[in-house]
């Protein structure tokens, strides 16, 4: 048969092009049906790669998937009962001492500054005092009087032995120098009551030389926390400001503000761990000493204070703390090491378990405290069983992403 016309076999192809797509789109239609378990079934794919066809919460992995993933059973573990709370270091107040002069002059030199840690006699300042100049004054004159009826009485007692004086002036004469030794012994008390060592007080005997500069010298160990002193100020006993301020640092406070509903969990004794954020490695252990007695009506917060212990002086006022304390016995509970516990996009957490450690099972679950790099969890799971306790993440991502097909 002759061939037709060339709009004739131009409508056939067409023709044939269309029933041709037709054909694929029923037969794409309807095998999707049936993969998915027909119409309304809300089921996965069987054929995405991993996700097994009757859980679709559940996995199947290869052998080369495997190697992504950890397995191990859940143990329990002891969690503490604890409270938290933030606060801040600061000196112990009860062991600082403002560093009075104890007699009125000026300042001549000043030998520490602020930050400076210091010890017990170490000379904090020195002043011009008049009065040391007085006391010292007295002491050489009472030396020299001692000297003066010392030598009257050997005197005396020559010529009495030749009956050259009677025996009332030798009587006097040794009045008189017993008198001597007592102003004496009562001008060195004087001077040393100036901080003058024995060996400076007969220094000023020997040399006749009386020097006003008055050593004030620091009472205990510790550290320089405040300095109100100058040359040449004028300073008196008990004037305030104090020349300086020195704080023990063998012990530390934290000041801790704690929620109004956590108050009757604290009590004055109970132990507390202190993490400083420059120590992240480290805790400082320490005690509670005092619980405030009101709460503050802005923020219904209460003062917590607590001594922290901190032989090696690293601790600094100043610094943030996180404060912790244990309220209660500790709760044996299951543990999920934190890899193995996945937040999802809802809030809730999931874990992944598995029985034959090829198929995994994606399980939610309630979680409590976490310590030591592992999670509490308080429902969902049993000790015994076996879960990812790393590559979670890496599973809770496949079921997404086979979800999303």
């Amino acid at each position: 048969m002759a061939p037709g016309p060339p709009n004739s076999r131009l409508r056939a192809a067409i023709a044939a092009a269309l029933f041709a797509l037709v054909v694929v789109v029923y037969w794409a239609t309807h095998s999707g049906d049936t993969l998915k378990g027909g119409p309304g079934i809300t089921k996965f794919n069987a054929d995405a790669p991993g996700v097994s066809a009757g859980d679709a919460d559940s996995i199947d992995l290869s052998d080369t998937q495997l190697s992504a993933v950890k397995v191990e059973p859940i143990q329990e573990r002891d969690f503490p009962r604890e409270k938290e709370a933030v606060g801040s270091i600061d000196f112990n107040e009860e062991m600082a001492v403002q560093v009075f002069t104890p007699y009125p002059g000026r300042i001549i030199a000043l030998f520490a500054s602020v930050g400076d840690d210091v010890k017990k006699g170490q000379t904090l300042f020195t002043i011009d005092s008049p009065d040391l100049l007085q006391a010292e004054s007295t002491l050489i004159a009472t030396a020299g009087v001692l000297d003066l009826t010392t030598r009257n009485l050997a005197r005396l007692k020559e010529l009495y032995t030749t009956r050259a004086v009677s025996l009332r002036d030798l009587d006097q004469g040794t009045s008189d120098q017993q008198t001597a030794e007592g102003n004496l012994r009562a001008a060195r008390d004087a001077v040393r009551l100036f901080g003058k060592t024995e060996t400076e007080i007969d220094r000023i005997v020997t040399d006749r030389r009386a020097d006003s500069t008055l050593v004030v010298p620091c009472p205990i160990d510790g550290r320089i926390t405040a300095r109100n002193a100058a040359p040449g100020l004028y300073v008196q006993p008990g004037s305030a400001p104090a020349p300086y301020t020195v704080a023990n640092i063998d012990t530390m406070w934290m000041l801790a503000n704690v929620a109004e509903n956590d108050s009757p969990a604290f009590q004055v004794g109970q132990s507390v761990q202190v993490r400083i954020g420059a120590f992240p490695s480290r805790s400082f252990d320490g005690k509670i000493t005092t619980v405030g007695a009101s709460v503050d009506p802005n923020t219904r917060r209460l003062l917590v204070r607590s001594e922290i212990k901190d032989p090696q002086h690293e601790l600094r006022s100043g610094m943030f703390a996180n404060f912790t304390i244990g309220v209660g016995a500790p709760v044996r509970s299951p543990a999920v090491p934190l890899d193995g516990v996945v937040r999802e996009g809802d809030g809730t957490h999931t874990v992944w378990v598995t029985a034959d450690r090829r198929r995994f099972t994606q399980r939610t679950v309630k979680i409590g405290d976490r310590r030591d790099g592992y999670r509490q969890v308080l429902d969902g799971v049993r000790p015994g069983e076996l879960v990812a306790t790393e590559g979670a993440i890496f599973l809770s991502n496949m079921l997404a992403t086979a979800s999303s097909r």
